[in-house]
């Protein structure tokens, strides 16, 4: 498997991608077709199912491998495989190579998409009680990453959780459509099928379909499927990726100023060089994938629109790193995120001494209204305020000591007392900061009663 894989990926998704599985899938599906020409006029004695259902999971790597380098064809070595150890020849009967392996890749793709689908509900569930249970603390909020106006931490919580709730939202539903393809023949008429066992031929993709869990099969393809499809799922899982993205970023920042920690656990080192470091190096990972996961879409959307007639295997290459490694990546990603929100560390003590240092500031938009509503000209109060906040600010810099509050009160275009103005920097106003958590935590409720299985999920312990 690829380094993505084995150092990033769970357990569970590297089992859906593994060789192994992929390989006694495609065995199953033979058998399932195998089986339903026997029942439709194909002669296949029982004891020659008997004889492939044993072998099944005799799986030898280095024999297959050995005889596609002679064949110089991955399906062809695996059919002999599979003859050979069953001691026929009866599988693969009016089937091309495509029938074998767009089947079982899309049945790869959807199980796939079900697991991330149930870890990204517990990653939702996960930031839901973080923003619940911070909703009403009070921080500095930044944009420009300068110093804006006061927020929550809860609220930041929320923000990413409803933005990965749009996410899994469009998978739920690229799941409830996803196609199989079915199975159409060398240029997707299905003809050979027709030959070998007549009309029953109508029927057979609907037991594959069942057997495989696919709600859908492709009404018409050549003899590939459209590559746009790959795309919508790759493009899927980069949204996915994005919400823990903007999560790890905003924890890195926040690293940096002493409010949070990621966590850091006994006998970790942060540096070999400096023994004081505890970086954020979890949230790196997260976005270091994330930048992987996009090089990913790069590569489907090359493919996309590309079709020579009813088919060709110029993209067989691409889909074979692209698809398998980005579902791998988002496995990581949320893998990652779920370990960070279970291992944080907040610093209350540094978000309320952050807060009160910036206050004054922070208050400006609070400062403005009020001077409004004593009679003040909004922009002839906007410059008096501009002019004082910024003096107040390169001078604090400087290493001066200059009242914000002073300068306001003695400024005459701002109709407002020390006192007053001293009022309003009283208690922190967060706005409608706790009310916003409170409707992401309830949508997340939502669709975590649907999904119950999925929300108690905790991840391994990663690297």
């Amino acid at each position: 498997m690829s380094t993505l894989a084995n150092r990033y990926a769970s357990p569970e998704m590297k089992a859906i991608w593994s060789t192994e599985s992929r390989y006694r899938a495609e065995r199953q599906l033979w058998l399932t077709i195998l089986r339903f020409q026997a029942k439709n006029g194909v002669n296949v004695p029982p004891s020659a199912i008997a004889d492939y259902e044993r072998m099944i999971d005799s799986i030898d790597l280095v024999s297959i491998d050995k005889r596609e380098r002679a064949l110089r064809h991955d399906i062809k070595a695996r059919i002999d495989e599979f003859n050979s150890l069953a001691g026929h020849e009866l599988i693969h009967l009016g089937m091309t190579s495509r029938d074998l392996t767009e089947t079982i890749e899309a049945h790869q793709i959807l199980t796939s998409l079900t697991l991330i689908r149930d870890r990204a509900i517990a990653l939702l569930v996960a930031l839901a009680r973080k923003a619940d249970q911070y909703k009403e603390i009070a921080m500095v909020a930044r944009t420009h990453n300068v110093p804006a106006q006061v927020t929550t931490l809860g609220k930041r919580f929320a923000s990413i959780a409803e933005e990965l709730l749009f996410a899994v939202e469009r998978i739920e539903g690229l799941i409830a459509r996803y196609p199989m393809r079915g199975i159409r023949g060398p240029v997707g008429t299905g003809q050979d099928m027709r030959d070998l066992i007549g009309d029953a031929a109508t029927g057979l993709e609907a037991v594959i379909a069942e057997q495989f869990g696919f709600k859908n099969v492709l009404g018409s393809s050549g003899q590939i499927y459209p590559r746009s499809i790959d795309f919508d799922v790759v493009t899927s899982l980069s949204q996915l990726g994005a919400a823990p993205s903007n999560f790890a970023t905003l924890i890195r920042l926040m690293s940096g100023l002493g409010l949070v920690s990621e966590g850091f656990v006994s006998g970790q080192v942060g540096s070999s060089a400096m023994p004081h470091k505890m970086n954020a190096r979890s949230c790196e990972r997260i976005n270091g994938l994330n930048v992987v996961l996009r090089g990913f879409v790069s590569m489907i959307g090359e493919i996309s629109g590309e079709q020579w007639n009813e088919g060709d295997v110029s993209d067989s290459v691409v889909r074979r790193v692209a698809i398998s490694d980005a579902f791998f990546a988002i496995d990581g990603i949320i893998e990652t995120t779920l370990t960070v929100l279970n291992e944080m560390v907040i610093f209350p003590a540094m978000i309320e001494k952050e807060l009160r240092d910036e206050l004054p500031y922070l208050s400006t938009t609070r400062i403005l209204m009020a001077a409004v509503k004593a009679g003040a000209g909004r922009e002839s109060a906007h410059n008096a305020i501009k002019e004082c906040a910024t003096k107040s600010i390169i001078e604090r810099r400087e290493g001066k000591e200059t009242s914000l509050l002073e300068l306001l009160a003695n400024d005459q275009r701002i109709p407002l007392s020390h006192a007053e103005l001293t009022t309003l920097l009283t208690t922190p106003e967060i706005g409608d900061a706790a009310s916003h958590v409170e409707r992401v935590v309830m949508k997340i409720s939502e669709i975590s009663k649907r999904h119950p299985q999925a929300a108690g999920y905790r991840p391994g312990q990663i690297r």
